[in-house]
């Protein structure tokens, strides 16, 4: 996709860049809250031990963040290795990935369970991924640091996350039926919501050295997708989320806790200086890892 738009435009960096944040911003403000809402509109809300979801993906997260933490250690990685490979641990994609992969296997009614996993998502970034990361960095004059409270606050994408949460939660509760088009639309806004947010990050990738972390990435995704979706799992289990809706919100954390790097994980090597190229690499492999992941996904799920 870099490539591409190299030899079509001149001066590629600065219009990369516009373009880059415009499909971001139009994904993450526009088209996702829409997807959110009309899933959330027909879910059924009914019981209370789904809001644990919430509790499951943040934890998703830090337990993804500390595996990789102690495998970075085994490896015995300087601090800007380290502190890499911990991001690529941390931030999981469960949203333009997972999104895209929970409907197709689980349709809208395992979409719905998607803002709810991802609730807390913002608040763990800032306030535990971010901070850590910046622990294993060079530099420390970043426009993550300052209070906790005002950044989430000042957060468009927290903003409209948790807007589209309330609303759709509204309107399933209040018995309006939701018009017929709009499954539809959602069939059609999902995936492309996904490309548009691939195709974003793939104007920035530079995958040159990743032949030489290969044995870190291969690491990397036997933590993301075999031993994070297994304790997150166990945990939905012992919470009871097999019990509820056919055991549909389980069946989610399966899905949701098994996803690749997400593109956040590049963000606080830029930041802290840690090795780009090693992120860059972690977070190659994990989505080209995910050819094998999904028809065993496929297979576990027709088994809960």
């Amino acid at each position: 996709m870099r490539r591409l738009f190299e030899k079509v435009f001149p001066g590629p960096d600065e219009l990369l860049g516009r373009i880059r944040y415009f499909l971001q911003r139009l994904v993450l403000l526009g088209l996702g809250p829409v997807t959110f809402i009309g899933a959330l509109w027909i879910v059924e809300i009914r019981e209370p031990k789904i809001a644990l979801l919430a509790l499951i993906g943040a934890f998703c997260h830090i337990f993804g963040g500390a595996a990789a933490a102690a495998a970075a250690r085994l490896f015995h990685m300087a601090p800007p290795q380290a502190g890499a490979f911990f991001c690529c641990g941390f931030f999981t994609n469960v949203g333009a990935i997972g999104g895209l992969v929970i409907f197709l296997f689980l349709g809208e009614e395992g979409y719905a369970m998607l803002p709810l996993f991802k609730l807390l998502e913002e608040l763990v970034y800032y306030s535990i991924g971010f901070p850590v990361a910046r622990l294993y960095g060079t530099d420390r004059k970043t426009a993550a640091e300052g209070s906790l409270l005002p950044r989430l606050l000042r957060d468009p994408f927290l903003r409209v996350a948790v807007c589209g949460l309330l609303l759709g939660t509204a309107l399933n509760l209040s018995g309006i039926p939701r018009p017929a088009a709009y499954a539809s639309l959602n069939r059609l806004l999902i995936p492309l919501s996904t490309v548009l947010l691939l195709a974003s990050i793939g104007m920035a990738m530079k995958f040159g050295k990743t032949a030489f972390w290969l044995k870190e990435g291969l690491a990397l995704i036997t933590l993301k997708f075999l031993l994070v979706p297994a304790v997150c799992v166990s945990l939905g289990a012992l919470a009871g989320l097999g019990g509820i809706a056919d055991g549909l919100p389980l069946k989610a954390v399966l899905v949701l806790s098994s996803m690749p790097v997400a593109f956040n994980a590049l963000v606080p090597p830029s930041l802290y200086g840690l090795d780009l190229d090693l992120a860059n690499s972690c977070f190659l492999i994990s989505v080209l890892g995910l050819a094998a992941l999904l028809p065993v996904l496929h297979f576990v799920l027709g088994l809960m």
